[in-house]
């Protein structure tokens, strides 16, 4: 690798700042080189939210992704606004609950039911953020599942350890899954 754009995208509230911080954590424990920035729409909670994390072997001389390798949408609304802005070839994860209406995209697809993940079989929809990361890191391997494990842990209140453990866990079978159908 010598650098991966990542754009994490949804509406405020879904954790996704968090989810961001937690990838660019795991990369630095990996020994990657990594920075992240973020943004969010007016209001903080329903408007339009991003996190951006680039990873890298090398220097990272600019912190924005300019070209995202992979983009996670949670909501219809970020699907809309930035899976065009994936590149060719790229990868682009979506919330299936979320977002019904796919967009032309010229690269790989997955439809995840993160939220619903996150509800049924785990038990708080809270934790869709961890279900995305464990989805994500187990489809494209960019950090190592205990790099995330630990960087989880880390940034999570201490009760939720186990939640958040179970979350992970319930994204990377996910993630499992869905590479056996490929």
């Amino acid at each position: 690798m010598t650098k991966t754009e990542i754009r994490l995208s949804g509406f405020g509230g879904q954790g996704l700042i968090t989810a961001g911080i937690i990838l660019a954590e795991a990369a630095i424990l990996d020994g990657y080189n990594a920075v992240q920035s973020q943004s969010y729409g007016p209001e903080a909670r329903g408007g339009a939210s991003k996190a951006e994390v680039i990873i890298g072997t090398g220097e990272i001389d600019y912190p924005k992704v300019l070209d995202a390798d992979l983009c996670l949408a949670m909501s219809q609304q970020a699907c809309d606004k930035y899976a065009a802005a994936t590149k060719t070839g790229g990868t682009l994860v979506v919330d299936s609950g979320y977002v019904k209406n796919m967009p032309e995209f010229d690269g790989t697809v997955y439809q995840v039911p993160i939220t619903e993940i996150a509800r049924e079989e785990v038990g708080k929809e809270l934790v869709a953020n961890i279900v995305a990361l464990g989805v994500i890191v187990g489809l494209t391997k960019l950090v190592t599942p205990e790099a995330l494990e630990t960087a989880v842990l880390d940034r999570v209140p201490p009760k939720t350890k186990d939640l958040n453990k179970r979350a992970l866990a319930a994204g990377f079978a996910a993630a499992e899954k869905l590479l056996a159908k490929e």
